[in-house]
C-alpha cells in the first residue's frame, strides 16, 4: 500500500507543476502578442517620421545652398573690400608718413622704423604691381630720404656721445704696471646704453633692409680716432702728474672720484735715473771716480723727461691691448659678424700705427745715439722691450683674425728693437776695447776713470732686464733658430757677453795706465779701477752672472788687486835703499870714522829723507777711494819702511859721523809711520 501512495503523491505533484507551467506558457504568449502589437505601432509612426523627414529635407537643401552661396559671396565682398582699403592705404603711405621722415629719427627711432617699413612695403607693392606708376618713384623717393636720415642719425649719435676714455679710467683698467699685482675688471663704457641701443638698431636697419654698409666706415672711423684720443689723452696725463708729483693720478681727478677707489700706480724707477742713484751710491761708498773721462756718454748727464717718455710709452702700449679688447666687444653689438675682423682692423689701424711709430722713433733715437757713442741710450729699449714681449701674447689674442700686415706690426718691432739692442750692446763692448788713451783724460790721482764706472753702471743695468739682454743676443746668433732659445743659453750668452766687456775693459785699462810716466801711479789706477770693478761686481750681484763662464773671475781679480799692490810697494825700493848696510862702513867702538864713510852714511840719511818727504807729498795727491784698501796699502807699506828705518836707526845709533846729528835724523820712526798714514789724503 505503501508504494501506492507515493505514486499518487508523485502524480500529484507532477500534475501540478504541469499546470504551474502551462499559466506561464499562456502569460508569455499574451505578452509575445501585446509586444508585437507595439512593435507593428512603433514601425509605422517610424515609417511616417521617416516620410517627413524626406519631405522636410527635400524642402531645406535648396535653401541651404542657396545661403552658403550667399555667405560666399558675402566674404568675397569683404575681402575685396579689404584688399580695396589695403591697397589704397599704400597710395598714402607718402602723404601719411612725409611729417615723421622729414622731422627725423631723433629722439622716436621706434616710431620712425615703423614708418620706414611702411614705405618699403608699399616700394615692395608697386614694383610687383604697378612698377611704372608715379607712385612708386614717390616712395622710392621717400625711402631713400629715410635711409639717408638714418645714416646721419647713426653718425650723430656716434659722434656725439664717443668720448675719449679718461686717464684715470684707463690706468684702473691697466692697474699701472703688469709687473705687480693683476688689475680688477674695469668696465669701460664707451656709449650710454640707450644709444647703444639706438645705434644697434640702426645699424641692424641698414644692414638687413638698407643693404648699405657705409655706415661701418662712419664707425670704424669715429671709434678709431676716440681710441686714438684716448690713447694720446693718457699720455699727456703721464707727462703732466709724473713730473709734477711722481704719481700717475691727478690730485684734483681723485677727489672728485673719492666714491670710485682707484689703485696708486707706483711710478717704476727709470733705467737712467737708476743709473743716476747707482752713481751717487758708489760716490758715497768712496768707489766712484771723479775725474778721468773716456768717449761714452756719461749717465749722469741725462734728461729725466727720457724717463717720462719711456714709462708713458710702456702705459700706453698696455692702454692699447686693454681698449682695443673694449673696442672688440664694443664692435661684435653694431657690425654683423662676417663684418666684424675687417672693421676692427681698420679701426685700431690709427692708434697702432702711432704706436708703432712711436716705437720706430725710440729705435731710431737709440740708432742715432749709437752713432754719437752715446750708449746709455740703448737703455730705454730694455723696458720697452721687456714689457712687449710680456704683452705679445695678450697682443695676439687682441689682433687674432686682422690682416698678416696688422699681427705683423709688433714682431716686426721687437725684432727692431732686438736688433738695434745687439747693435748697441756690440758697440759698446768695441768702445770699451778702443776708447782712446788721453794724457789728459787721465785721473791725475789713479782714481777710478769714468769708463770703467761708466762701463760697470751700464752692465749692472742688464741686471734688471738680464732676459731681455740674453734675448737680444741670441736673437743675432746665426747658429740657432729663435724656437730653440732657452732661458739657460741666453743667459750663458750674456755672461758671455760681459766677460766680453769686462776683458776689454781690462785690455784698456791695462793700456791707459802706461799713459802715466810713473809707474807707481799706473799701479795705483790699475788697483782702484780692479777692486772698483770687484766690488761693483760683488754688489750688484752681477758677480754670479759672470761666473756662469768665468768660475774664477772673483778671485782673478783679487789676485789682479794684489798684483798691482806689489808693484805700488817695489816703488818704495828707492827710499828703503837707503837703509839697506850696503856701503855701510864697518865701525869699531873708539875707532874714528874716515871721512868717506861718514859722507856714505850722511848721504843715506839725506836720501832716505829727501826720498821719503818726496814720496809722501807726491803719494798725499793720490787717491785710494775704498778706505778698506787704503788702509791695507797703508800698513803694509808703514810696516815696511818703518821697520827698515828702525832698524837702520839702531845700527847707525853710536856712529859718529856728524857733530849735527838733528840735521840728519830728522824724523823719529812713529813720525814716519804718521807720514805713511797720511798717504792718498789730500786734505792731510
Amino acid at each position: 500500500m505503501v508504494p501506492t501512495e507515493d505514486a499518487s503523491a508523485r502524480k500529484r505533484e507532477i500534475e501540478e507543476k504541469l499546470q504551474q507551467e502551462q499559466e506561464t506558457l499562456a502569460f508569455i504568449r499574451e505578452n509575445l502578442e501585446k509586444s508585437d502589437q507595439l512593435t507593428n505601432g512603433m514601425v509605422s509612426i517610424l515609417s511616417s517620421f521617416e516620410s517627413r523627414l524626406m519631405q522636410l529635407e527635400n524642402a531645406i537643401i535648396p535653401v541651404h545652398k542657396q545661403t552658403e552661396n550667399l555667405q560666399r559671396l558675402q566674404d568675397n565682398v569683404d575681402k575685396t573690400l579689404s584688399c580695396m582699403d589695403h591697397v589704397i592705404s599704400y597710395y598714402h603711405v607718402a602723404k601719411d608718413t612725409d611729417r615723421i621722415i622729414r622731422e627725423g629719427p631723433t629722439g622716436r627711432l621706434d616710431e620712425y622704423l615703423a614708418c620706414i617699413a611702411k614705405i618699403q612695403k608699399a616700394v615692395e607693392y608697386f614694383q610687383d604691381n604697378n612698377p611704372d606708376s608715379p607712385e612708386l618713384n614717390t616712395v622710392k623717393g621717400r625711402l631713400e630720404k629715410g635711409k639717408e636720415l638714418l645714416e646721419a642719425e647713426f653718425r650723430s649719435l656716434l659722434t656725439r656721445y664717443s668720448k675719449p676714455v679718461p686717464p684715470v679710467l684707463i690706468l684702473d683698467a691697466i692697474g699701472g704696471d703688469e709687473e705687480l699685482e693683476a688689475a680688477e675688471d674695469v668696465l669701460l663704457e664707451h656709449l650710454p646704453q640707450a644709444v647703444l641701443h639706438d645705434i644697434i638698431c640702426i645699424g641692424g636697419w641698414l644692414v638687413e633692409y638698407g643693404r648699405n654698409q657705409d655706415f661701418m666706415t662712419v664707425y670704424f672711423q669715429i671709434r678709431s680716432s676716440q681710441l686714438d684720443r684716448s690713447i694720446k689723452g693718457l699720455k699727456e696725463h703721464l707727462r703732466k702728474n709724473s713730473a709734477s708729483s711722481g704719481a700717475l693720478y691727478s690730485p684734483a681727478v681723485q677727489a672728485k672720484r673719492k666714491d670710485t677707489p682707484t689703485k696708486k700706480v707706483p711710478k717704476r724707477p727709470g733705467t737712467i735715473r737708476k743709473a743716476q742713484n747707482l752713481l751717487k751710491q758708489y760716490s758715497q761708498h768712496g768707489l766712484d771716480g771723479k775725474k778721468g773721462g773716456s768717449n761714452l756718454a756719461p749717465l749722469e748727464g741725462r734728461d729725466e723727461a727720457l724717463d717720462a717718455e719711456m714709462d708713458a710709452y710702456i702705459h700706453c702700449i698696455s692702454a692699447f691691448v686693454k681698449l682695443a679688447q673694449s673696442e672688440y666687444a664694443l664692435l661684435c653689438e653694431v657690425i654683423p659678424e662676417h663684418h666684424q675682423k675687417k672693421t676692427f682692423d681698420s679701426l685700431i689701424q690709427e692708434a697702432l700705427d702711432n704706436l708703432m711709430l712711436e716705437g720706430d722713433n725710440i729705435v731710431g733715437a737709440a740708432r742715432r745715439a749709437i752713432l754719437r757713442h752715446d750708449y746709455s741710450a740703448v737703455l730705454t729699449i730694455f723696458p720697452i722691450l721687456r714689457h712687449l714681449k710680456i704683452n705679445k701674447g695678450d697682443f695676439d689674442a687682441t689682433l687674432q683674425g686682422t690682416a698678416a700686415g696688422t699681427k705683423n706690426k709688433l714682431p716686426a718691432l721687437i725684432a727692431s728693437m732686438e736688433s738695434i739692442g745687439a747693435k748697441a750692446l756690440e758697440e759698446f763692448a768695441d768702445s770699451i776695447k778702443n776708447d782712446p788713451d788721453k794724457e789728459y783724460n787721465m785721473p791725475k790721482d789713479g782714481t777710478v776713470h769714468e769708463l770703467t764706472s761708466n762701463a760697470i753702471l751700464f752692465l749692472q743695468q742688464l741686471l734688471d732686464f738680464h732676459e731681455t739682454a740674453g734675448a737680444m743676443l741670441a736673437s743675432q746668433e746665426s747658429t740657432s733658430t729663435s724656437s730653440s732659445y732657452t732661458s739657460d743659453f741666453n743667459k750663458r750668452l750674456l755672461s758671455t757677453y760681459i766677460c766680453k766687456v769686462l776683458g776689454n775693459l781690462q785690455l784698456n785699462l791695462l793700456s791707459k795706465s802706461k799713459v802715466y810716466e810713473d809707474s807707481a801711479l799706473g799701479a795705483i789706477f790699475l788697483h782702484n779701477n780692479y777692486n772698483y770693478i770687484l766690488k761693483s761686481l760683488e754688489k750688484s750681484e752681477l758677480i754670479q752672472l759672470v761666473t756662469v763662464t768665468q768660475r774664477r773671475a772673483e778671485t782673478s781679480y783679487r789676485e789682479l788687486i794684489e798684483q798691482q799692490i806689489h808693484v805700488y810697494q817695489r816703488s818704495w825700493i828707492k827710499v828703503t835703499e837707503h837703509l839697506t848696510e850696503r856701503n855701510l862702513p864697518l865701525f869699531q867702538p873708539g875707532a874714528k870714522l874716515k871721512d868717506k864713510e861718514r859722507q856714505v852714511i850722511k848721504d843715506k840719511f839725506k836720501g832716505f829723507n829727501d826720498g821719503l818727504e818726496e814720496m809722501c807729498k807726491i803719494h798725499k795727491g793720490w787717491a785710494v777711494p775704498d778706505k778698506e784698501q787704503r788702509n791695507f796699502i797703508r800698513r803694509a807699506q808703514r810696516t815696511v819702511v818703518s821697520d827698515a828705518y828702525a832698524a837702520f836707526l839702531r845700527r847707525c845709533a853710536d856712529l859718529p859721523f856728524t857733530k849735527n846729528p838733528d840735521k840728519y835724523h830728522k824724523y823719529r820712526p812713529e813720525e814716519v809711520e804718521e807720514m805713511i798714514d797720511r798717504l792718498f789724503d789730500t786734505s792731510a
